[in-house]
């Protein structure tokens, strides 16, 4: 088993179990419940696949990671509750894990086949895609959008493998190591990126051009009465 075999199945389980516990939370059915575990598990290596030209039929010869998701998911979704609070517990520490795999496995793919540009995008893509459509279908705004430093981490590995800083299967398993305590860190410490509302500056606006309007209506009630 090679090294890139080893991240596809860490980063296929800690999605597969991410995408099934989030269809429980929204009450899905069980059909639910596979269905946003296996698009969290390859909905990013499809997308991966599109924008490098891959064929999507890809999908369809990794019947050994397909299976160790349904079983994954299976097991997830007969856990006793108290199991699943408990891995809640660590949901972030999983899901920094599937993104550092899927990340570094990403990046694997296209290095040596595409440019660094297309290297840094295939690991990111790989890393987020699938939990940014698991999100929209369950109804909630994509994590990678909203969060801490999220897919910065996934775009660092794929410039680091791009550039081949790391190369060997030690240096591989120490980067997935690195990327992974730098998520947890930024989830720990809420590191984020820089941000601009507009929410409050527009509530802001509005409430000011309701005010004018009526101070506008007394000035007209005054003179008409003037």
């Amino acid at each position: 088993m090679d090294i890139f075999t080893v991240f596809s199945i860490i980063g296929t389980i800690a999605f597969a179990v991410s995408g099934a516990i989030v269809a429980m939370e929204e009450e899905y059915d069980i059909l639910g419940v596979f269905v946003l575990g296996l698009v969290s598990a390859f909905g990013g290596g499809v997308i991966r696949n599109l924008l490098i030209g891959v064929p999507v039929t890809m999908l369809w010869s990794q019947e050994m990671l397909l299976k160790t998701a349904l079983i994954a998911m299976m097991i997830t979704f007969i856990l006793p509750v108290k199991w699943i609070k408990q891995w809640k517990k660590s949901e972030a520490f999983f899901d920094a894990i599937g993104l550092s795999a899927f990340a570094i496995q990403g990046a694997l793919y296209a290095t040596g086949k595409y440019p660094l540009s297309a290297v840094i995008v295939a690991a990111m893509m790989t890393g987020i895609g699938g939990g940014i459509i698991r999100d929209v279908l369950a109804g909630r705004k994509p994590l990678v959008l909203r969060d801490e430093i999220y897919a910065v981490w996934a775009m660092a590995a794929g410039a680091v493998i791009g550039l081949k800083w790391f190369v060997t299967e030690v240096d591989l398993l120490i980067l997935f190591v690195i990327i992974t305590v730098f998520r947890m860190l930024s989830v720990q410490f809420r590191w984020r990126l820089p941000r601009r509302s507009l929410k409050f500056a527009l509530a802001q606006s509005v409430h000011s051009e309701e005010k004018r309007l009526l101070a506008e209506s007394k000035n007209d009630k005054v003179e008409g009465s003037g």
